[in-house]
């Protein structure tokens, strides 16, 4: 469907969490599916889900930043997992053609995107 242009080249370089960084990064969508990205820029915010295809897809455990307790992947947010998929919920600071300009994405350059959806407050946040 389209990928990330970012800053972040190597795992190290992203943020822990994508919504706690200004970096602002591009997704490019492929020409093919231009035309579902009408209207879009109505939107201020939007949620994109990503492969996380450099991610180690191997482990089932892991330890969080700035915790010492190991947990299983699924109680965590750790990008290595068995089916890296990646949901991030950005802002949208403009569209040019196929281009998106996002903040708040801690993808890798290159990531693949999979799928992008509207955020909405009133389904997306829970109390």
């Amino acid at each position: 469907m389209g990928y990330v242009r970012s800053p972040y080249k190597e795992k190290q370089d992203a943020p822990q969490q994508g919504r706690m960084s200004d970096t602002v990064s591009e997704i490019v969508i492929d020409e093919h599916y231009l035309p579902g990205l009408e209207d879009v820029e109505t939107r201020s915010h939007l949620i994109v889900l990503s492969w996380f295809d450099r991610a180690d897809r191997t482990l089932l455990r892991a330890t969080p930043p700035h915790r010492k307790i190991e947990h299983g992947v699924f109680a965590t947010r750790s990008p290595d997992r068995p089916n890296p998929v990646a949901l991030s919920v950005v802002d949208l600071l403009g569209r040019d053609g196929n281009m998106l300009r996002v903040r708040g994405l801690d993808a890798l350059d290159g990531t693949p995107i999979v799928d992008i959806k509207p955020y909405s407050p009133d389904i997306d946040c829970v109390p």
